[in-house]
């Protein structure tokens, strides 16, 4: 089956705002930051069970390089980024989003 991906507006903006806080450290390093979404997001379409469930259909994927994880639920056909979420930021920040 194949699944299409869709991002939570919120998501998006952190995605934006992580790669951009990335860059003013590091020149080239937001760009490193997004390889590794993209690579998550791979992963994920082509194992969306193989995540741990944080709640209800709501799973976890944690990134290999950087302290951030991808909260996602995996729907018929579709696959909802529903936030990319700071491991030190407040926990479940994002739990009213669809």
């Amino acid at each position: 089956m194949t699944r299409r991906v869709s991002i939570h507006d919120a998501a998006e903006n952190e995605i934006n705002e992580a790669a951009d806080f990335y860059d003013l450290e590091s020149p080239g390093l937001g760009s490193v930051f997004l390889d590794e979404i993209d690579f998550s997001i791979n992963r994920i379409l082509q194992f969306p069970d193989s995540s741990p469930i944080l709640k209800g259909r709501v799973r976890m994927m944690v990134l290999r390089k950087f302290p951030y994880s991808l909260a996602y639920s995996v729907l018929p056909g579709e696959i909802r980024l529903l936030a990319v979420a700071h491991q030190k930021r407040r926990p479940f920040y994002w739990r009213n989003r669809r």
